[in-house]
Formats: structure tokens, sequence, C-alpha cells
């Protein structure tokens, strides 16, 4: 049988949830990387995710865990769970095992939030983050709009998802949009940043047309965390969020904001259809349908006008642990 994707989940910084979408208190269950988690926040604050099967007798700790202080009590019989993994309380026994002492005993996930996102960090092989999340104003600064958020779940994975930024073939024929620009991009370790000029024709209410000058930045950090800030008709700062659930299923959320404006003017009117594009048919939607059937090609037949994409790729293999990572370079 011919293998979809040849390419194993990368390591890396993951959207989980949202900040204000998980509460004090709140204990739910979720599945990343493959695995099952519980997710929660502890009365300090503090967002944790563990693997879910408790170390004692595998009761899933999302389905009636409980948060008490700064801890996770496990529903069947109550051993007490700290953020890091550690167990640090058995109620009826009168001597914890030692190993509870000395390391965590529950799967821990390093937890980051930033942007308003609950970020973990996942690493096949256990490894502690070897970067950080990095700050985006917009979602951070005040001035900007409250976020507006789309999401989707299909069949591909986080590289696809990413390769696509590089792909400029394929806009005209799927988007149908106009030339896109190659602009220039630099490659600095774990971090990818692009900028492209361009123009675009915007036909104005009397019938005119107007030539308005518009660009696209865009900053990667890792697998998991893409940044593109938009300018033209309209100013759009864009979180892209993949988050690998299986090898070959991933969760793809457009976390949108924009200058602060009245609800309703014309220049929030202009940013809604805006984002309704992005989202669109013309836009991440009509990519969608080919991600969720098409293979990925170790060894692609390319030409000269499809832009960057082994370039990208190259940097994209950082994120899989050596003997994973998938060979498919080829001489263009």
């Amino acid at each position: 049988m011919l293998e979809r994707f040849p390419m194993s989940i990368p390591f890396g910084w993951f959207f989980v949830a949202y900040s204000d979408e998980l509460a004090v208190g709140d204990v739910r269950p979720v599945h990343y990387f493959g695995r099952d988690q519980v997710l929660f926040r502890t009365e300090t604050g503090e967002a944790g995710m563990l693997d879910a099967y408790c170390p004692h007798l595998g009761a899933h700790m999302g389905h009636g865990g409980t948060v008490e202080g700064d801890r996770l009590r496990c529903p069947f019989h109550s051993w007490a769970f700290r953020p890091d993994g550690f167990c640090v309380d058995i109620p009826y026994a009168r001597a914890i095992p030692p190993i509870t002492k000395r390391e965590p005993v529950a799967r821990p996930y390093p937890v980051s939030e930033k942007n308003g996102v609950v970020w973990a960090w996942y690493h096949p092989e256990g490894v502690e983050p070897m970067f950080d999340v990095i700050e985006h104003a917009p979602f951070t600064e005040p001035g900007w709009a409250k976020p507006v958020r789309r999401e989707w779940a299909f069949a591909s994975n986080p590289q696809e998802i990413a390769e696509n930024g590089v792909d400029f073939a394929h806009f005209e024929y799927v988007h149908k949009m106009e030339a896109v620009p190659e602009g220039s991009s630099s490659y600095d370790g774990h971090i990818r940043r692009s900028e492209a000029q361009g123009q675009r024709t915007v036909k104005l209410p009397d019938g005119t047309e107007k030539i308005i000058p518009s660009s696209v930045q865009t900053i990667q950090n890792g697998a998991g965390q893409k940044f593109t800030q938009l300018k033209g008709v309209v100013t759009l700062s864009l979180m892209v969020l993949a988050t690998p659930v299986e090898a070959d299923q991933v969760e793809l959320r457009f976390c949108f904001t924009y200058p602060d404006m009245p609800e309703g003017s014309p220049e929030h009117q202009a940013v809604m259809a805006a984002i309704a594009n992005t989202c669109g048919q013309s836009g991440v939607e009509g990519d969608i349908p080919i991600w969720n059937h098409k293979i990925h090609r170790r060894r692609p037949l390319l030409c000269d006008g499809d832009g960057p994409i082994l370039r990208f790729r190259r940097y994209f293999e950082q994120f899989y642990v050596d003997g994973d990572t998938p060979r498919q370079m080829v001489a263009v």
C-alpha cells in the first residue's frame, strides 16, 4: 500500500486550548500526538497537561478527575498529581512509593501560556523544550480587537499545511488569486521569516479602480506556531495553529485579530469580509479537500515555478527525531 505520509509527528510547541476557555478547576480529556491526555487548570491558575491514565491502576483522569488546590486528583483512588507529574498525595497510604519522590510518575507536558493560547510541548522522547513560545504583540497589547476564531479537523499533518505557504503556484489554480510574489525568506535555526510585497487592484463604490500596496509577513517558530501579518485593504494578524492528533490527523485553527474599530463600521465590515475570504473557498477551505486526500511525495517532480518547497522541507526536517526523519530531497 502507498504510504500517505513518511514522516512521524514533529516535536515543538502546539496549541491545546485557548486560555479563556480553560477556567480554574476545569478538567477535560484531550487527545493529541497520538496519545490521550488530561488538561486542567489548578486553583492557583496554572494550566497542566498529563498523560490521561493514572500510573496507579489506569483510570482516565480526564473523566471524573477533580482539581484540589495545586493538584489534580484521580477519580479512582484520589491519588493527587501536580502539573509537573509528581504524585504528592495518596490519602489512604501510610507511606507513598519512593519513586514518587524522585521523578514524575504521570507523564507531564511542559505548558506555556502566551498570546491567549495554552501551548503544550511535545517531544516523542520526552526531551525538555529546546526553544520558547514567541509572544506576538497584536495578541498581547491593547489597541487590537477581540480575536475571531475558526477551526477545522481533517486528515493531514503540520508539515503539509505549513508547506502550502511556499507553494506559490497553487494560489492561482486553487484560490484564483493574482500572481503571488515570492518575496524573501530567512532561516535561523527553528525560526523561519518571510516577507512579500505586492499590489492589489480594488474596485471602489463609484466604479473606479485603485491600486493598493499589500504585504504579507510571516514568522514560523517550530512546527506548531506561525504568525502572519497581512496588510492591504485591511490589516489582519493571524495565528495559524496546527496541532497533530495522530500522525495523519490534524486540528487546524485560525485566530485573527485586527486594529480595534467600531463594530458595524465600513472598516469593520471590510475586515470581516477579509476574514471570510481567508477562511472560505478562496482561502483555507479550498485547500482542505486537497490536504485531506493527497499524499506526501518524498521525491517530488518539481519545476522552476513551484517556489522554494525543497528549502522549506530542509527547514522542517529538524523537527523530527533522528531515525524518523523523511528523506525527501530531490534536485530540481
